[in-house]
């Protein structure tokens, strides 16, 4: 099936299951997550956006998932959730760059996904403002992270450069503070305040 040109921007954050610092972007998604196994949650909020002729501003999505073992071995189990604000084609619109079938960042994420958990449509809130983040989808994601702050520069977080995440090269360093994830069979908890999170502006187009 052929995907008109599309362009979404807007802000992203996640947290995973892994304690800070998660191995995957350090070592090219190589390391062994750090409790053996990891789940994750990707949030995603469109400030502007156009799929073709449909426009897709202010509107969200997740990917929530699971990965057995190293993320570059597979296996990944991946679900999506859109806004159910969206019309039908604008869900359409969300579900193939999030999947990655429209191509973008997310396609190159697709060798390592053994299975398609499903999409549904769900309420998405976000809440977010200097270097704390929160999304809230009831009953299937409620989760926030807070950055982890520069020794030098006041009020602004450490980064991590260059790496391979879809969502920007340049990735804020941030700590969970809250992670609940209950959909598509995946479960967990976790309100440590010890596990990994990351945020930053994602801009992507195909």
């Amino acid at each position: 099936m052929a995907h008109p040109s599309w362009q979404i921007a807007g802000d992203y954050f996640e947290t995973c299951s892994c304690t800070y610092v998660c191995p995957c972007l350090p070592s090219n998604l190589a390391g062994r997550p750090t409790k053996g196994h990891c789940y994750f949650a990707f949030a995603f909020r469109v400030d502007r956006g156009q799929y073709g002729s449909v426009r897709l501003d202010d509107l969200g999505f997740a990917v929530l998932g699971y990965t057995p073992g190293i993320m570059a071995e597979g296996n990944a189990s991946v679900g999506v959730i859109v806004d159910e604000r969206a019309s039908r084609e604008q869900r359409d619109a969300l579900t193939a760059i999030a999947s990655g079938q429209a191509g973008g960042p997310m396609a190159a994420l697709a060798p390592l996904i053994t299975k398609v958990l499903g999409v549904e449509a769900k309420p998405i809130r976000f809440e977010g403002q200097g270097m704390t983040r929160a999304v809230s989808i009831p009953g299937v994601l409620d989760q926030a992270v807070e950055g982890v702050p520069s020794p030098t520069k006041a009020g602004e977080p450490l980064y991590l450069d260059n790496t391979l995440h879809p969502a920007n090269a340049r990735l804020a360093l941030a700590k969970a503070t809250r992670s609940h994830v209950h959909a598509f069979g995946l479960d967990w908890d976790d309100t440590s305040g010890g596990n990994n999170g990351h945020f930053a502006r994602f801009d992507w187009r195909a």
